[in-house]
């Protein structure tokens, strides 16, 4: 029998069906709106019962946790180091020496005295002191780096920014601030204290979007949900003797495109020790390149993959445990990707295969192009004769540079990442070939490569004098740092259980 042919026979049942369901609905609905109800419940009493009252610029984020417990006892689990997927992970890893072609490439550079993965941003105060690229500024020795080093590293910098004014802060030594720059990445780095917005408290990512004749102001919620890490995770250098840290997105954010802007203002970041090449050396263009991939073109935000959302009671807010989607892919792929986590990892891992087999290509044939341009020096070959190789190298190690500085590219944009990296292996070979040229003009005609097939092996032989910076840095952590903690605690810069 058919359905209408039952309802018409029987239509007291068929009422009965319609009540049941509207009742269901009706129910359904009381259900839905209870549950929004409190949930503004509970997020009005957020904001009705706040412990703090947050003024200015307040940079210790554990006086930000008075107020919202939720989000900073997940950003403290930035400080855990209990994950490791193939490629790195949150824990310390010494890349230099698992890859000591990179002290060659950049021979006269601070790099070459120290590499290592970055930890989570619990760390960051922590690994800028103690890494071999700060030098050891203590006892008079003078400072190996500006105050700008430390301007992608505190809520400390945009208030030290304020009082010292942003020109000053960039020029001033980089162990002025030690003292003042204290409290590692937190919540002032990215909020409005007063309506929890996020805020850009960076002058250089405001100043290049008006260089292009745009407001930052006007973002919408989910840019502003990558620009906040777009305020640190980008390319970017230190302009003139100022030291004025500058984006140079003034021609596009392409790797050829900010190559021609440094081509054409003529910038330098240091002479190669061993090539004497003015070199260029790229910083971490995440932005740039997520913006590239697949997911940046479709209008994901790094905080969908970074910070994914957690409902607790009637709230729902962002993990402040800002690191790997792949240590949580059910809260973060899987909420886009119907697919199993084995093979959502597989996926990741099999795009980060690809683009690290030609990383792993390029490095040893670079440092290979610096070692032979050494030669050629060393042989008596001049300037003229080395101009077209040293261009080259310069274009090859930009490519190089730009492809693996960034964290996440052979995921983010593994399409773009492998072209950078390919036309970098490209060059790296097409130097090669130039500087064999010279060699043979010179009667060279047999070379023998150093062995630089560790990291130790690799800094003697550009120089470095690794025992004396290893020992001047003990020092400067035993003698300067207590004594910066110190400084910090008695001004109220710093809460003494964040010391310890």
């Amino acid at each position: 029998m058919k359905l209408t042919e039952f309802i018409k026979e029987k239509p007291g049942f068929s009422a009965a069906i319609v009540f049941v369901v509207g009742l269901v609905a009706i129910l359904l609905l009381a259900m839905l709106a209870a549950s929004i109800t409190f949930r503004r419940a509970e997020v009005a009493s957020i904001y009705n019962n706040v412990k703090v009252k947050i003024t200015g610029i307040e940079s210790r984020s554990d006086i930000w946790g008075q107020n919202y417990p939720r989000e900073w006892e997940t950003w403290k689990k930035t400080q855990e180091m209990d994950f490791k997927s193939k490629y790195l992970g949150n824990m310390p890893e010494d890349a230099l020496g698992a890859r000591p072609d990179m002290a060659i490439l950049w021979a006269g550079y601070a790099f070459a005295r120290d590499y290592s993965a970055p930890r989570g941003h619990g760390y960051a105060i922590d690994d800028m002191r103690a890494t071999l690229r700060t030098g050891a500024p203590v006892d008079g020795a003078p400072d190996l780096q500006p105050g700008t080093c430390w301007t992608c590293k505190s809520p400390d910098v945009p208030r030290m920014m304020k009082e010292v004014g942003v020109e000053n802060f960039y020029k001033g030594k980089w162990s002025d601030f030690g003292a003042e720059v204290v409290n590692p990445i937190g919540c002032a780095d990215c909020h409005d204290p007063d309506t929890m917005s996020l805020t850009i408290t960076r002058p250089a990512l405001i100043e290049a979007f008006e260089r292009h004749g745009k407001d930052i102001r006007n973002a919408t919620l989910q840019e502003m949900r990558s620009l906040v890490c777009a305020q640190c995770h980008v390319e970017y250098y230190f302009k003139g003797d100022e030291k004025y840290l500058t984006f140079p997105w003034d021609g596009g954010i392409t790797m050829e495109a900010m190559e021609a802007y440094y081509d054409k203002n003529e910038v330098t970041d240091w002479v190669h020790a061993v090539s004497k090449t003015k070199m260029l050396k790229a910083q971490h263009p995440d932005y740039e390149l997520f913006l590239l991939g697949a997911h940046g073109q479709r209008g994901v935000s790094c905080a969908d993959c970074h910070m994914p959302y957690i409902s607790e009671g009637g709230v729902k807010y962002s993990d402040h445990h800002v690191m790997s989607p792949l240590k949580n892919v059910s809260s973060t792929c899987q909420t886009c990707h119907r697919d199993s986590e084995d093979n959502l990892i597989g996926y990741v891992y099999e795009r980060q295969d690809k683009v690290l087999e030609i990383r792993n290509r390029l490095e040893p044939e670079l440092a290979k192009a610096h070692i032979l341009a050494k030669l050629a020096w060393d042989s008596g070959a001049t300037q003229e004769e080395m101009a077209d190789a040293q261009k080259l190298i310069r274009q090859a190690q930009w490519r190089w540079d730009f492809g693996v500085a960034s964290h996440g590219a052979s995921f983010h944009a593994p399409i773009e990442t492998q072209r950078v990296l390919s036309h970098g292996l490209d060059k790296a070979l097409l130097a090669q070939l130039t500087l064999k040229d010279v060699l043979y003009r010179h009667g060279v005609t047999e070379v023998t490569l150093p062995d630089i097939s560790t990291k130790e092996k690799a800094q003697a032989w550009i120089g470095l004098d690794m025992a004396t910076l290893k020992e001047q840095k003990a020092g400067f952590m035993e003698k300067v740092v207590p004594e910066w903690i110190k400084t910090a605690i008695q001004n109220n810069r710093l809460s003494a259980p964040q010391a310890q």
